[in-house]
């Protein structure tokens, strides 16, 4: 069994993985990081989402 996440939780996880992708792509880190990145935020939405948080690259904005 897995973790299910619904209702507002899972509304509020999608719209900050779709916030987080987008810092990705407007990061000036390099095109392969960026894919990393963006695939570990889609593949464990939760766990990507915390560890780009602390390690990943940010927008330049």
């Amino acid at each position: 069994m897995g973790i299910e996440v619904g209702g507002i939780s899972g509304l509020i996880l999608l719209v900050l993985n779709v916030w987080a992708i987008i810092k990705v792509s407007q990061s000036s880190a390099a095109t392969g990081h960026k894919v990393l990145w963006i695939v570990l935020i889609l593949i464990l939405p939760l766990v990507g989402l915390i560890l780009w948080f602390f390690l990943g690259p940010k927008g330049n904005s």
